[in-house]
């Protein structure tokens, strides 16, 4: 640009150089991917067994949490607790779990929820009952993955998983004031797949066991 630009037009072509100033709130308005409220749900599970919360600030945590669209609904539900950061890695989290993208949410409210049949399922399902029931049968599931994780979590209410007799079921979790039961075996067969039961009864049950008779007819699909 030339000494014999005017003064004015100069200064505009440096305004209109600089690069727009970011939003701080833009991070709020992103979607929320299932691994995210997963990550969030672990936190308040957390937070429950150690008594930080109780069974009703958590059956209505949790509860929005899988409602939860973006980052900004996530936030305000752990940002009272100590590790209340929706955006970082939980210990003991795989990397395909941090940033998984296939899982199924079932989640029951003064009702009932299920899912049956013959269909496939992914690396992850949430199921969450709060007064009411919620049922997974995977006896005639297409595995699509060698593990699948079953996050559960009943507020007064139940849950009930079963499994075909030739996979592995394994699990963790805390009853509270309630049973939390999963019949764990392994398979023989060192290709079958992997259910992992996770979560906690709040003055609920959650209940996890292999269906007699039932087997996956190819345990390598």
């Amino acid at each position: 640009m030339d000494e014999k630009t005017p003064l004015r037009k100069r200064s505009a072509a440096r305004h209109t150089a600089r690069p727009p100033a970011a939003s701080p709130a833009a991070g709020s308005d992103v979607r929320a991917s299932d691994a995210d409220r997963d990550r969030v749900a672990e936190v308040l599970r957390e937070a429950l067994a150690e008594g930080r919360l109780d069974a009703d600030e958590h059956a209505e945590r949790i509860e929005a949490v899988y409602r939860a669209r973006t980052m900004g609904e996530l936030r305000p539900l752990v940002r009272d607790l100590p590790a209340g950061h929706p955006e970082a890695p939980l210990p003991g989290r795989s990397a395909s779990a941090a940033h998984g993208a296939d899982g199924d949410n079932v989640i029951a409210v003064f009702g009932g929820a299920s899912r049956r049949g013959r269909r496939r399922v992914g690396a992850r399902t949430n199921a969450f009952a709060l007064f009411g029931g919620v049922e997974i049968d995977l006896t005639e599931a297409l595995f699509e993955r060698r593990e699948l994780v079953v996050n559960a979590t009943a507020v007064f209410g139940g849950i009930e998983i079963k499994v075909p007799e030739n996979v592995t079921l394994r699990g963790s979790g805390s009853g509270i004031m309630g049973g939390y039961d999963v019949e764990a075996r392994e398979s023989a067969d060192p290709d079958a797949p992997v259910v992992v039961v996770r979560g906690a009864a709040v003055f609920g049950g959650v209940e996890a066991k292999a269906e007699r008779g039932k087997r996956l007819r190819d345990l390598r699909r």
